[in-house]
């Protein structure tokens, strides 16, 4: 019996993304950990900024996993939990906010300080970059695994009717 369903392809990022991805990541966090380390001013500002960065890398992924599986869930017609939504939300709005805020703050010179906002929002939008790399991978190997399944299971199905098919020809 023929299946109507057409082979099922999965899409994977090439090595030059990933790469390019992971660099620019990498080249995120230099930058980042380069302009924290030689921040001017007492160290408490150096403190409160590493836990800011920190703290908006972390929502970061967390905010991108949320809204992935928000969208997963409106196409499979799942149930989200709102105030879930309303946490991850919050929590990228209150590391954001207060980051910003702590740079604005800070008496620093405007060049340092114009340095570290754009490292910092490099760092963000590189994360959010990196978030999505990573689950599309994970995806597609998901993906992969389930095709291979199917294929396996389609093989014992094939042998299985194959040696039925030997044991009543041998059986006449």
């Amino acid at each position: 019996m023929a299946s109507n369903r057409s082979p099922l392809i999965v899409m994977r990022d090439t090595r030059a993304w990933q790469l390019q991805v992971w660099v620019s990541f990498g080249i995120a966090v230099l930058l980042c950990a380069t302009g924290l380390a030689w921040l001017p001013g007492q160290a408490l500002d150096r403190a409160f900024m590493v836990m800011g960065y920190v703290f908006c890398l972390s929502t970061v992924f967390v905010l991108s996993k949320a809204v992935r599986d928000g969208h997963k869930a409106s196409q499979t017609g799942e149930a989200e939990t709102p105030m879930w939504r309303l946490v991850v939300w919050g929590g990228f709005a209150v590391a954001m906010g207060l980051t910003g805020w702590g740079l604005l703050r800070m008496e620093i010179n405007d060049t340092y300080r114009a340095y570290l906002g754009v490292s910092w929002l490099y760092l963000v939008t590189s994360a959010f970059t990196l978030a999505k790399t990573l689950r599309d991978r994970h995806e597609a190997d998901l993906s992969d695994a389930q095709v291979r399944g199917e294929l396996l299971g389609r093989q014992q199905a094939m042998q299985e009717r194959a040696a039925a098919a030997a044991a009543g020809a041998h059986a006449e």
